[in-house]
This record gives structure tokens, C-alpha cells and sequence, in this order.
């Protein structure tokens, strides 16, 4: 699949390496622009973009920025894309780094937030796992000692696709629920940060 991916943080430089190494053609950007992703395009064979061109022609694009940080991304990068691009969010809010955000402390699941941000259905992903275990913990499927992780969100088709880059990666894909459910896996929930199977994480989603 063709996969752009905005930030090049923990997750997000974790997430380029292992995508591009499981074959797929992945474009990195971030907010400094592509030269100062010149050493992670070249280990990890990625491209380093734009952030415009991160989310253009793209199957998949991966926002993994501090969740304030989705209300600064470019206005309409998303709108002519057309049913093309499943957009994962990989954010937990943080209010200590983020600000106090109203709709959230109201109760508002932190990744609807964002979808109304970008103006884009999300599926969350990716924001329970450390990325040393998304780096080193991938295993083949049917070994007891994967790990899974956890996605919420309210497209079916979208899902699938996103459950399916889980499984590329080496782990067994859990779905949470509808995107209004992706409090579940939040940070102060059981299945947060927790290095579980995919049993044990259905019963953290059910426990939260």
C-alpha cells in the first residue's frame, strides 16, 4: 500500500521503519520539512515529504502529532482526496502537554476531536502500544506471545484495512468499537500501555 505518515516521532519514525520494511512505499513528513528527516528516509528507505504530499494519493496516511497539533495541520489537506485515504490517528490527550481542551474534557472521545479538526473520519490505532514493542515485538500469527493492538472506529471497510497493516506489522488487530468508544483505550484505561494478547485486550476494552 502506499502510506504517508505525518510525524516522525517515537510511533511515527517506529511506524515508517516497520511499514517500509514490510514492503509497503511510505512517505514521512513533519512540521520542520524533508530535509531534516534525511537520515530516517535513508535508513529506513521511506520518502521524506511534505506534509502535503504525505496525505496525497495515499491508501493510508498516519497522523502521529500531539493531538493540539491536528487543529494546525494544513486546512483542506484532506478535502480533495476523495474515498481515498484511510486516515489512522495514533494521539492520546495529554493535558499537561496540549491544554485544557473543552469538548474533551466534556466527554468528546479525544480521536472525534480530531476528525473534526482535519475533516476526516479517523480510525485510532496505535496509541496504546510503546514503541519499543511496536519495534521489537511483531510476531508471526498464532504465536502465543503476540502482542495485539486496539482500533476503534465508525467505518467497517476502513477497519479492515487498518486491521490489516496490524497484521503486516506482526501483531493481532482488536476491535474496540465505534470511534465514540475509543475512551476504551485511553490513557488511564486497563488496555493502555499494557503489553497484552489479544484476549486479554478485548476483556481491558469490556473492563474500562
Amino acid at each position: 500500500m502506499k502510506i504517508g505518515i505525518i510525524g516522525a516521532g517515537h510511533i511515527g519514525g517506529t511506524l515508517t521503519r516497520r511499514l517500509a520494511q514490510a514492503g509497503h512505499e511510505v512517505s514521512v513528513a513533519n512540521s520542520r520539512g524533508p530535509e531534516s528527516l534525511a537520515t530516517l528516509a535513508k535508513e529506513s528507505g521511506a520518502r521524506a515529504v511534505t506534509v502535503e504530499e504525505a496525505a496525497k494519493d495515499k491508501d493510508v496516511v498516519i497522523v502521529t502529532i500531539p493531538l493540539r497539533a491536528s487543529a494546525e495541520l494544513p486546512k483542506g489537506l484532506f478535502s480533495a482526496a476523495g474515498p481515498r485515504p484511510v486516515v489512522i490517528d495514533t494521539g492520546n490527550y495529554y493535558p499537561q502537554r496540549d491544554g485544557r481542551i473543552d469538548a474533551i474534557e466534556k466527554g468528546k472521545a479525544s480521536s472525534r476531536w480530531v476528525t473534526e479538526q482535519i475533516g476526516r473520519p479517523v480510525v485510532k490505532a496505535f496509541n496504546t502500544i510503546h514503541a519499543k514493542h511496536l519495534a521489537e515485538r511483531g510476531l508471526p500469527k498464532g504465536d502465543p506471545n503476540r502482542m495485539a493492538v486496539t482500533i476503534a472506529g465508525d467505518d467497517a471497510t476502513a477497519k479492515a484495512v487498518v486491521l490489516q497493516l496490524i497484521e503486516d506489522l506482526g501483531f493481532d488487530g482488536v476491535d474496540a468499537g465505534s470511534l465514540d468508544e475509543s475512551w476504551r483505550q485511553e490513557p488511564g484505561t486497563p488496555v493502555y500501555g499494557a503489553a497484552l494478547g489479544a484476549e486479554a485486550s478485548r476483556k481491558a476494552i469490556a473492563d474500562a
